[in-house]
């Protein structure tokens, strides 16, 4: 189920399909593989990197991202909302929202966000930089890639919860990996070891 789901550490993944999208690219290689679509949840350094971006962006490449994003950014970018349903060369997104009821990281106000990418059949959702929130519960995907490292975003045991709610055939820890930001193994292991999803701790690529 995850052989078109890379995983490039952090919160950065490249998912292939009937198209190639990409997911907050961050710290890529320098002959990374070209995108028809790179998705950008909010904009913080480590999600919105306008030099990785620019590596691989080709002339028909379509960047989609929030408004913060677009405030920060001379890009052209297709700017969307928590709700929105849009359909990006071909592909079907649908943005959900994503933030911390209780810590000033990732106000709701912000409207930063996640994606729901409807790729080879599959719903993978990517739940941005976010705790465990209500609209969890309206979540319907195959596979869900969920932080796990706690202080910005939930921890693993709340990512537990948030996996409990959802109930996808596979969740995907991320936000773990990174000696610049917060997470670990340890995290993922812990995600893993307590949750009744399964769940597969995906190994960095480039």
């Amino acid at each position: 189920m995850v052989e078109n789901i890379f995983w490039l550490g952090h919160d950065s993944f490249r998912l292939k399909g009937e198209k190639v999208v990409y997911i907050d690219p961050w710290k890529l290689a320098p002959n990374a593989e070209k995108a028809d679509i790179v998705l950008v949840t909010h904009e913080h350094r480590d999600h919105f990197s306008p030099d990785d971006i620019a590596k691989i962006s080709k002339p028909d490449t379509i960047i989609v991202a929030p408004q913060s994003v677009a405030a920060k950014s001379n890009l052209k970018i297709q700017v969307v909302k928590p709700g929105d349903k849009v359909t990006v060369n071909g592909v079907p997104i649908e943005v959900v929202p994503a933030y911390n009821p209780n810590k000033q990281f990732h106000p709701k106000s912000a409207g930063h966000v996640g994606y729901i990418v409807t790729l080879g059949g599959k719903r993978i959702y990517h739940a941005g930089d976010t705790d465990v929130i209500p609209e969890m519960a309206q979540i319907r995907c195959d596979i869900a890639l969920l932080p796990v490292s706690g202080k910005y975003v939930m921890t693993a045991r709340e990512a537990v919860e948030a996996a409990h709610t959802i109930r996808p055939a596979l969740a995907i820890p991320m936000h773990w990996g990174d000696e610049s930001v917060v997470g670990t193994r340890a995290d993922a292991e812990e995600f893993k070891r307590l949750t009744q999803v399964p769940v597969e701790i995906l190994e960095k690529t480039t």
